[in-house]
């Protein structure tokens, strides 16, 4: 498998992006890359971190797209740039199955659309990153839509729901999940209109639509599918997000500055710490996957350091082995709802 990396997309990159990239080869050793950026740079990263140059291929890419860049103008203009470059070896070549980028957000979203294009019959691709059940069983969650839709109709989350059910089936290797609509009330009257109609439609879908559920009841095993539109799944997601690490932050800091009662107690329970740290952190490493593109494209974090970029990498990698693009496809056509969007 071969996935193609932007080693120039992100905060970190290029150093932590090739050092990402290099530890997912370590670790897969059916894995190829292909690094898009400034050839030299990469080529003497990789030496630098002893990377094993006959499974990787560089391509040069003299341009970079920056955080605070217009993502559309970007794109158009900037053809030299790693990212563009990027989507161009996704599509030009059979043997490459995904796409991994650190780079601005609406870029890469732009990007897809423009460069890979939406499944047929898809009406608009979604931002679909997977979270941790704060429940004793553990698990994950899937929410879809995290921000590449602020503003949305029906037919979109009725969309986000197949795409969602597909990708935690394929994925997550959840039979049969449940799926749920994130709103201000578990009763189906509440919400805005978009909110209401809905939630009328995904009950006559050919999925196991649970109903709505509230943000406090998310990370809960309530369900394992949260559909919602962009802006209101993005106040989510970073929302959990800035929580979490708020919550660790303040356990830590209380146990350091505490008495000796509260540093002995802190000993005792140091173990379970740091397993709920891990597990917290290993979601946040993940990436987000962008459904509803012909490939598959898996979004890091922007401040993702090497191990989070080996994660996204395996990550991509997993999601273009298991056919999901075109279960979408399939699932999409099946279900073939009368809806249109205006």
């Amino acid at each position: 498998m071969k996935i193609v990396l932007d080693a120039f997309g992100g905060d970190n990159a290029p150093v932590e992006i090739v050092k990402g990239g290099i530890l997912a080869l370590n670790n897969c050793s059916d894995l190829e890359l292909i690094m898009v950026g400034k050839e030299e740079i990469i080529s003497n990263l990789i030496k630098e971190n002893n990377g094993d140059m006959s499974r990787i291929e560089i391509v040069n890419a003299t341009e970079i797209i920056g955080m605070e860049e217009v993502p559309t103008t970007a794109i158009r203009k900037k053809r030299d740039s790693s990212l563009v470059k990027a989507f161009d070896t996704l599509m030009k070549r059979e043997d490459v199955g995904a796409i991994v980028s650190a780079g601005s957000t609406g870029a890469v979203l732009t990007g897809a659309v423009l460069k890979v294009g939406r499944i047929k019959k898809v009406s608009r691709p979604a931002l679909c990153p997977v979270l941790p059940k704060l429940t004793e069983k553990g698990g994950s969650v899937a929410l879809i839509d995290c921000g590449a839709n602020a503003e949305c109709k029906p037919i979109n989350l009725c969309h986000f729901a197949l795409m969602g059910k597909i990708y935690a089936e394929t994925y997550l290797g959840i039979e049969n999940p449940r799926i749920a609509l994130l709103n201000i009330g578990a009763e189906d009257h509440k919400g805005t209109a978009l909110q209401q109609e809905t939630y009328q439609l995904l009950k006559k879908m050919d999925i196991n639509f649970v109903g709505n559920v509230e943000g406090r009841n998310m990370l809960e095993d309530t369900c394992d599918v949260i559909v919602s539109d962009g802006y209101s799944g993005n106040i989510a997601l970073k929302s959990c997000e800035g929580i979490a690490i708020g919550l660790l932050s303040m356990i830590k800091n209380n146990i350091k500055n505490g008495n000796l009662k509260t540093k002995i107690g802190g000993l005792l329970v140091k173990d379970m710490f740091k397993d709920l740290k891990d597990n917290i952190g290993g979601y946040l490493k993940k990436g987000a996957a962008f459904l509803g593109v012909k490939k598959v494209v898996v979004k890091a974090h922007g401040s993702s350091k090497a191990d989070t970029i080996e994660v996204a990498i395996i990550q991509a990698k997993t999601m273009a082995e298991s056919g999901m693009i075109e279960k979408i496809q399939a699932g999409i056509e099946k279900e073939n709802m009368q809806i249109t969007e205006d």
